[in-house]
C-alpha cells in the first residue's frame, strides 16, 4: 500500500495517518515529524527548514524532496505519506522518485473540512513533546490534562497552531495545495473522505476508500 494524504491543516490527517498505517501494517511517513526531527537535531536541512515552518510558510521543494527521498529508501514495503506533496512540483518529484523505484502510488486521500472547523480544531490542539501524538483540549482531551496518553510526555501548543498562523496556513493551502486535487484526479488516484465526525467513523470512511485499490 502506497497512499498519500492531503487536505487542509486541522483535517485530522495526522490522526488518520497513524490509524491507516496501523490497519494496513505499513510505515507512516509524516513530513511534519520529519521536519521537526531534523530541526531538533540541527541538521543542515533542518536549519534551512526551520525559518519557513515557524512562519507557516511552505518549506522549499528541494529541501522537502531531499528529506523525503531519504525516508522512502528506508521503507520500500509500503507507506502512508502525510504532509507531502503540497504543490504540483512536489507531486511531480514524488512521482519521479517512485517511478525510479518501480513503486507507484495506489491512492491519494483528500480529507475535506470547512475552514472554520479547521480553525476551531487547531485552537485546541496540543502536541506531545516526546512522541508527537496530537490531542485536543475540547475534542480529544487526555486523561490527565497536559500529559500525553500514549507516552506520558508533556503536551504543548505549537507556535504554528496560533489562530493567526492557522489562517495564514489555510490561505497558503488554498493557493498552493488545492491544485493537487485536479492533478491526482486526472491520474485516477484521488479519493475524497469527509473529515467531519467521530474519529472512528472517519477512519472507516478512509479504509473503505482505499481497501479495493491497495498496491
Amino acid at each position: 500500500m502506497r497512499t498519500v494524504l492531503i487536505g487542509p491543516p486541522g483535517a485530522g490527517k495526522g490522526t488518520q495517518a497513524h490509524r491507516l498505517a496501523d490497519y494496513f501494517d505499513v510505515r507512516l511517513i509524516s513530513t511534519g515529524d520529519m521536519f521537526r526531527r531534523n530541526v531538533r537535531a540541527e541538521t543542515p536541512l533542518g536549519l534551512k527548514a526551520k525559518s519557513y515552518m515557524e512562519a507557516g510558510e511552505l518549506v522549499p521543494d528541494d529541501i522537502v524532496t531531499e528529506m523525503l527521498v531519504q525516508e522512502l529508501d528506508r521503507y520500500p514495503n509500503g507507506f502512508v505519506l502525510d504532509g507531502f506533496p503540497r504543490t504540483i512540483p512536489q507531486a511531480q518529484a514524488l512521482e519521479t522518485a517512485l517511478a525510479e523505484r518501480r513503486r507507484p502510488l495506489g491512492a491519494v486521500l483528500k480529507f475535506a473540512i470547512p475552514d472554520e472547523v479547521t480553525v476551531a480544531r487547531l485552537a485546541g490542539r496540543r502536541t506531545c513533546t516526546h512522541c508527537e501524538r496530537t490531542f485536543n483540549v475540547e475534542l480529544k482531551p487526555t486523561k490527565v490534562p497536559g500529559v500525553c496518553d500514549n507516552c506520558g510526555g508533556e503536551l504543548m501548543q505549537r507556535d504554528d497552531d496560533r489562530e493567526e498562523i492557522v489562517r495564514h496556513r489555510l490561505d497558503v493551502y488554498h493557493r498552493d495545495t488545492e491544485p493537487l486535487q485536479k492533478y491526482y484526479w486526472e491520474r485516477g488516484l484521488l479519493r475524497e473522505v469527509d473529515a467531519v465526525g467521530e474519529v472512528e467513523e472517519i477512519t472507516r470512511r478512509a479504509i473503505a476508500a482505499v481497501k479495493d485499490i491497495r498496491t
